[in-house]
């Protein structure tokens, strides 16, 4: 088989993979060209299989889709009958906010792999941190690995919102009538809401911190 010949079977398999995530989502092209900050006219070669995007481009689709690598790039039959572990990669968000009924993140800054074992386990994505109130643990630009999750436990590491602000990371106490946001950092005091305030402040639990991604 030729090079030529190649990278056409490899751009018309990517284009049919493409099609089918972006009909699994419900993405228009147009949209989709805005999430991936291209042209729809780049998308439209994509979806064609007149060209194949860079591997950063590739990342940043399986942090959309959260996908693997293979299950862009391979054959259907290829990814069904795959034994090994896949790496899935995740979105990581400069910041999260979010009010009453909706939660908004800015363009996704990075990508983090999650082993496929993890990512079984339901809705992931990463966020940088911001600020030293969770030292000495967790500093200021490290990713926490975060499941999406509206409740958690007491002790657990959560993202919360507080009154539609930026998500931050907290230690999680709960009482009977209300729950603490408690910083790993004693210069930081901990904050405590009743049930009232929860409600109508809002302060809403968005995750579950499950694994920190130290940068040294």
């Amino acid at each position: 088989m030729s090079d030529i010949e190649f990278e056409r079977r490899m751009n018309d398999q990517f284009a049919k993979n493409l099609f089918f995530f972006l009909n699994k989502y419900q993405y228009t092209q147009a949209a989709f060209a805005k999430q991936m900050n291209v042209s729809t006219a780049t998308v439209s070669n994509w979806c064609n299989g007149l060209k194949s995007p860079r591997m950063d481009k590739i990342d940043h689709m399986c942090a959309i889709f959260n996908c693997s690598r293979s299950d862009l790039l391979e054959e259907k039959d290829i990814i069904r009958s795959q034994k090994k572990s896949e790496a899935y990669v995740i979105p990581v968000f400069d910041y999260i906010s979010c009010d009453k009924t909706f939660c908004s993140t800015e363009k996704i800054i990075d990508t983090e792999e999650i082993p496929e074992s993890l990512a079984k386990t339901g809705e992931f994505y990463a966020l940088r941190i911001k600020g030293d109130s969770m030292e000495p643990k967790i500093s200021s630009g490290d990713v926490v690995i975060v499941r999406q999750q509206d409740d958690a436990d007491t002790g657990d590491t959560v993202i919360a919102t507080i009154a539609g602000e930026y998500a931050v990371c907290k230690r999680l106490r709960k009482y009977k009538e209300g729950l603490e946001l408690i910083s790993t950092n004693p210069s930081y005091a901990p904050l405590y809401f009743d049930d009232e305030t929860i409600k109508n402040k809002p302060v809403k639990i968005i995750g579950k911190v499950v694994e920190l991604r130290a940068k040294f």
